[in-house]
Formats: C-alpha cells, structure tokens, sequence
C-alpha cells in the first residue's frame, strides 16, 4: 500500500531562504545575540539538545514568509545538523517551537512592541524578550512571559526562567572590546557569566596571583635559611 507521507510535500530547510535580507540598522542587534549564543556554548558545553539561532529565519507555515527575530533559543533539538550547521529553522522539520525570542529594538521601530510581539504570542512562544538601547525613562530591557495565551511582563532585572534553567538580565560589561551595557545569561544566585575575554582576564590573573604566591613563599624559604631551588 502507498503511504502518504504530508511533510514529504512541504520544502526543507535547504530549500527556504535563511533570512529576510532586511539590513540591520544598529550593530548591537547582531553583536547581543552573538554574546548571548557564545555564553550558552560555554554554558552548556556538554549539552548537545539547544540552538540558538541569530538572525534566522523561522519558518512555521509553507505558505507564509519566515519570521526572523535577531535571536532565538530552542531546547530539545539537535545543536548540530552537521558541518554545514542549519540554514534556517523550520518548523515542520524541527518539531518544536523556539521557547524564547529576542527583538533588539534599532532607531526604527519594526513592530517590537506591537505586531511582532502578537504574532509571537499566536504561535506559542513562551518567552519574548525586548531589548531598546536608546530608551531613556521607560525599561530598556523587557521580558515577558506567554501566560493563558497572552504575555505577562516580567519587570526585574535579571529574569529567572526556570522552564530554561537561566536567568537573562542587563548589566555593564566588555565583550569584543566594547564596555557598556550589555544582555547576559545568569546563574540561579543571580551571577552572571562571563564573556570570553573576562574569563580570559580572570584566568590571567589568577595565573599572576598563583606566581605572586610562589615568589612570597620562596622569599619566605630564604629568610628561614632555605633555597628554594633545592627542593625541586
């Protein structure tokens, strides 16, 4: 008997565009999804079940354009494909929605906080997470929750999202040379993790600290009568 198979119909990831081409207007929109993707890597290095795509496209429907936030975090799916990594997200492939999104407002809004923000909801995205650089009175940073089809803010700083396991806040920091305030992934004590090159920095002072002890202890030897060499 023939066996209809629906999905076979439908167009693979190779197929589809990865993105929607629209050029960004503000660096930091591919720069915070960037660190935050890098700090999941350092995070989770052993854990091959997340993605997290940067300016992606996810398709959710064949025949509708892919929707394509600056960042998103899906849990249980394959990290890697292959060598050639995903081309895009798509939803009939996959399986599972993305349990967060990430909108980087830029100088032009794009519907952050009104279409984009529904249309989120309407698919079932659990979190939507609003980032604006250049606002000054209102919270630069906004997470919000999808409770009874419809999303709760959540105005703290940083945000606990237990269904991942992490928090997700703001603060000052350096990451690519770059010292300002930037979007993080936080432990349960509400710690955050450090940047490649702050663990780079951190790692090199220890390294100075640990020699700055040998050297103590080894004048501490002379003074006693001891040379320290001779123990070696």
């Amino acid at each position: 008997m023939l066996k209809y198979d629906p999905l076979a119909c439908l167009p693979s990831s190779e197929e589809l565009p990865d993105s929607d081409d629209t050029p960004v207007d503000n660096e930091l929109q591919d720069l915070i999804p960037g660190l935050l993707k890098a700090l999941l890597a350092m995070a989770w290095p052993e854990r091959m079940d997340w993605f997290f795509g940067v300016d992606m496209g996810i398709y959710y429907d064949p025949d509708l354009p892919a929707i394509v936030p600056d960042g998103f975090l899906s849990l249980g799916v394959e990290r890697f494909y292959d060598e050639n990594l995903r081309p895009s997200y798509v939803l009939w492939e996959e399986k599972k929605l993305p349990i967060l999104v990430l909108e980087v407002v830029s100088k032009t809004y794009r519907g952050e906080y009104s279409t984009k923000k529904a249309e989120y909801a309407r698919l079932g995205i659990l979190y939507y997470v609003v980032y604006n650089p250049f606002r000054r009175r209102k919270p630069r940073l906004e997470v919000y929750k999808l409770v009874n089809n419809a999303y709760e803010l959540h105005d703290v700083n940083p945000v606990w999202l237990p269904e991942i396991d992490l928090g997700i806040g703001i603060e000052r920091g350096t990451y690519l040379g770059v010292t300002r305030e930037w979007m993080y992934w936080y432990n349960q004590q509400g710690q955050r993790f450090l940047t490649p090159e702050e663990q780079a920095k951190l790692a090199q002072q220890e390294a100075q600290e640990a020699l700055r002890r040998v050297q103590l202890l080894a004048e501490r030897l002379r003074s006693l009568g001891i040379d320290p060499d001779s123990l070696s």
